[in-house]
């Protein structure tokens, strides 16, 4: 069986059903991700075992293979010739091969074709600092981070580096020089390339995922010592982000990293997709831009009262997640019922929407 033409084959159907996803799973058929249903690809048979190896294996190289027969799971990029790519992970369930396959978009989307804030701009602007966009998982946080890079990238010019695991948007230069480094491809960790790219003389340093003790620190330094840091947390808001970061170091370092991280910090973005009335999703974002009054609540440990300043600063350009809610179920973008169910707040939410 020509195993690497039948997954071809299934990531053509993947791409003309606009499907999100595609899994690989022993004891179903192929399986898409259809506006956030799964649904079957008709007329494929149930996956066994075998199949599911030969599927997996067809997209690796030997050196990807050794990696996940040694590590049991494994992230990487896939191409299909220049039509599209796919973010990957393959890893081993009950001792069989399995596979999740991510597409992303051959374009690059502007902030405001995907409905992001106007206000976001801002931060393509800056010349230095740290931008954290934040969410779950599959909440759009690359493809936010991405429209960010590529409105530097077509009205400045500096030199950009990137550093992800894997590499899942693609760039061509423009005013900018972009440089991406693959995690395990180009560089052996994050830390690692972080500590590197501060020798490469980059304006903007991208950060795919702020993954521990020291990634967190150097990408801090950088943003304090005249370069524009962009990176994403797995948060669901402004205050929790800064919770996370500052718990990231010991006891005796705290008070220095909330310091720094009010002189460094321009903002945060808290994304959540929402599903839209008629169909696909539309993102609700809460924006904390660092003013006065949060830095010194960030100085001071008064995190806790962040929440409260993004609400009296709407004309500064601020966001609570709650008001995006409700911006959307005012322009008939967004039912009440979900928004209230994809708020951290919903009993807040509920007295807003009384009014709509």
């Amino acid at each position: 069986m020509d195993y690497k033409l039948q997954m071809k084959n299934l990531l053509d159907i993947a791409i003309k059903s606009n499907a999100s996803d595609l899994h690989i799973s022993c004891g179903h058929p192929p399986i898409l991700r259809v506006s956030t249903v799964l649904v079957e690809v008709e007329g494929e048979p149930v996956i066994t075992p075998a199949v599911a190896q030969g599927l997996v294996l067809s997209v690796l190289n030997e050196n990807q293979q050794q990696q996940l027969f040694k590590e049991r799971e494994i992230d990487f990029a896939y191409n299909i010739d220049s039509i599209a790519r796919f973010r990957v992970n393959a890893f081993f369930q009950s001792n069989m091969l399995s596979m999740a396959m991510r597409l992303i978009p051959s374009r690059i989307r502007t902030i405001e074709e995907l409905n992001l804030p106007p206000v976001l701009y801002k931060f393509t602007r800056a010349k230095q600092g740290c931008v954290l966009i934040t969410g779950a998982t599959s909440q759009g946080k690359s493809t936010t981070l991405a429209a960010l890079i590529d409105e530097i990238n077509h009205t400045r010019r500096e030199h950009i580096i990137t550093i992800e695991h894997p590499i899942e948007y693609v760039f061509q230069d423009d005013k900018s020089i972009i440089d991406q480094r693959e995690v395990y491809q180009d560089t052996l960790s994050f830390a690692k390339a972080l500590r590197s790219t501060l020798r490469e003389d980059p304006n903007v340093i991208m950060v795919g995922e702020m993954r521990d003790f020291e990634t967190i620190a150097t990408a801090i330094t950088a943003a304090e010592t005249g370069h524009l840091v962009f990176a994403t947390l797995h948060t669901n808001s402004a205050s929790q982000t800064i919770h996370r970061i500052i718990d990231v170091f010991p006891p005796h370092q705290q008070s220095q990293i909330r310091a720094q991280l009010a002189s460094s910090l321009l903002g945060v973005v808290a994304q959540r997709l929402i599903p839209r009335i008629d169909d696909g999703f539309i993102p609700a974002c809460e924006i904390m831009l660092v003013n006065p009054a949060i830095a010194n609540l960030v100085r001071e440990d008064k995190i806790h009262e962040i929440p409260a300043i993004i609400e009296t600063s709407a004309k500064q350009g601020m966001i609570s997640m709650n008001q995006s809610l409700s911006d959307l179920v005012r322009a008939k973008q967004v039912s009440k019922e979900t928004a209230v169910i994809y708020s951290l707040s919903p009993e807040d939410l509920e007295a807003r929407l009384k009014s709509i």
